[in-house]
């Protein structure tokens, strides 16, 4: 019997690595994320998927480590031997980016290079995922695709835009299969909560059930293109198993508002936003970023991946499912009191 491929996933806590290793494990294979050491689990996402590691079935496999501790990172990949390495890691919010520079330079940029060294120190001939970002071409025009010039506007985009030319140096100087995934806004239920459409469909939900009455935003005109993250770990996938390795732009091609995500979300409550959100200048960043727009077709053509999923029915999944949460949270603190 052959052996499973084998995937090395950093960020498997996160949005993006739950969901991928949810596929790769659909797809047979022995995955192994990277978890940092805390004092409290962080593995929510993920505890569906966890099989006791005594278990021979076993296929999920946590690792302690950190994108800032290289040798670290050298040692676990030679004993992993991965035939793909997925580099979703970072700090990845880009308001706290300007709050904490240093730390989104070293983990979201420096990291990736760390990461790319202990490939080839192990000596490993695997393919090599990095997670890029829209938020790269910050200030440049839209509709932006795989040509465009970047012009970074935060911490986090500079980092990022940092992470995307090693990775390309990496393959052109050492000939490795390493590509760029320049994924554009991708949400989801297992989105943070402090990101703006999962902060937006909590607070419905949460306005819905009467616990909530109002939510503070900053800037409502901010254009993005969102799509469904579920669907954008596909893409992932799909651009390692292409013969040649090359970087895609992965978007829906559709512009919506803040603003307009806030429409769909209370709508889909029966809600009217304008009588519960209310302006905070806290949650504006000091260099903002217009307009995101990308242009996928390269992934299209090339991978044969398109969006399904547009912002209007990603609202509604959102919405939906955080009321259906908080339903059941409060039919499980019924079940306790009665049961004291």
């Amino acid at each position: 019997m052959t052996e499973p491929r084998r995937a090395f996933v950093t960020g498997i806590t996160g949005q993006d690595g739950s969901y991928l290793a949810e596929l790769l494990l659909e797809k047979g294979y022995e995955v192994h994320g990277l978890i940092r050491r805390a004092s409290t689990f962080n593995t929510s996402r993920i505890d569906h998927l966890f099989v006791d590691p005594h278990d021979a079935a076993a296929r999920l496999h946590l690792h302690y480590g950190d994108l800032t501790d290289g040798t670290r990172l050298v040692t676990l990949l030679d004993s992993i031997r991965p035939d793909e390495v997925y580099n979703l890691a970072a700090q990845s919010h880009v308001r706290v980016s300007f709050d904490e520079p240093e730390y989104t330079a070293d983990t979201t940029g420096l990291g990736s290079v760390r990461l790319l060294e202990a490939v080839r120190q192990a000596g490993l001939h695997c393919r090599f995922y990095q997670a890029s970002s829209s938020e790269m071409f910050g200030a440049t025009p839209p509709p932006q695709g795989e040509s465009t010039p970047f012009y970074p506007r935060s911490p986090y985009g500079a980092a990022k835009v940092y992470s995307y030319w090693i990775t390309r140096n990496y393959r052109e100087g050492y000939g490795m299969f390493a590509v760029n995934g320049i994924l554009f806004n991708h949400e989801s239920p297992r989105r943070g909560e402090t990101f703006v459409t999962r902060k937006i469909t909590r607070a419905v939900a949460r306005i819905k059930a009467g616990v909530q009455n109002e939510l503070y935003l900053g800037n409502l005109d901010a254009v993005r293109d969102w799509g469904y993250a579920p669907e954008y770990v596909e893409a992932m996938w799909l651009m390692l198993q292409h013969d040649t390795p090359q970087d895609y732009v992965v978007a829906t091609g559709a512009a919506y508002t803040v603003r307009d995500f806030l429409v769909f979300a209370f709508e889909r409550a029966e809600l009217d936003w304008e009588k519960h959100v209310r302006f905070d200048d806290r949650y504006l960043r000091p260099t903002e970023v217009d307009s995101l727009i990308g242009d996928a077709s390269l992934a299209e053509s090339a991978l044969g991946w398109k969006a399904r999923v547009h912002t209007p029915e990603l609202a509604k999944i959102m919405v939906d499912h955080d009321i259906a949460a908080l339903e059941l949270a409060g039919r499980h603190h019924v079940d306790k009191v009665q049961k004291r």
